[in-house]
């Protein structure tokens, strides 16, 4: 199928501060090393695919560093949006998948870059208190009626609350669910869930 024969990858440049989104056929990922260079010169991200796996080293908005990510061929294939998130501030840095699904995520993450810029310097511990409250009592909700689940069959878990998101993680096979905790919108997303699966990636 055609959506299947490329991939949308995306970014915020951290020297401009501008969305970089770009497609790539599944032919030159995987043919040779794919570098894709923000306007302004001053950032890119880099794909590659070695030993099964892609590779990809992407600029930090956040946290001002690159990261290397690794993920499997197969997800990276066939997934239809991976997100992949800065550990010092628990926000994506980086989305790969198809064209819509990548740029209504980088949409929902130009909201949290505009509220982040907002309250820069403002002390706190997460990026709204109030949504993230909200988001935690929902997601409370939801376990309460058992509807949190992993692939592996588990209904054991554990959170980890970050910044702007929180992980729900197997307690027994490590497999995650990121939940974005940043703008009402978020809450308005897991309001209409019934159900949280945890996958691995």
């Amino acid at each position: 199928m055609g959506s299947d024969l490329k991939k949308t990858l995306a970014y915020f440049c951290p020297a401009c501060r501008r969305a970089v989104i770009a497609e790539r056929s599944l032919f030159a990922l995987s043919a040779s090393a794919a570098e894709i260079t923000c306007l302004c010169g001053g950032s890119h991200i880099r794909a590659e695919l070695t030993d099964g796996k892609f590779r990809l080293t992407v600029p930090c908005l956040f946290c001002g560093r690159e990261h290397s990510v690794v993920c499997s061929a197969k997800s990276f294939l066939k997934s239809e949006a991976l997100a992949f998130s800065c550990a010092a501030s628990g926000l994506d840095c980086c989305y790969v998948g198809e064209e819509g699904k990548v740029r209504a995520a980088m949409a929902r993450l130009s909201q949290v870059v505009d509220k982040l810029c907002s309250v820069r310097g403002a002390p706190g511990t997460f990026l709204d208190e109030i949504v993230m409250e909200e988001v935690l009592s929902e997601l409370k909700e939801i376990a309460s009626r058992n509807g949190v689940s992993c692939e592996c069959g588990s209904h054991k878990f554990r959170l980890s609350v970050n910044f702007s998101s929180i992980d729900v993680v197997c307690a027994e096979c490590g497999a995650m669910a990121r939940i974005p905790a940043a703008t009402m919108d978020d809450v308005e997303r897991i309001c209409c869930k019934n159900h949280i699966i945890m996958k691995k990636i």
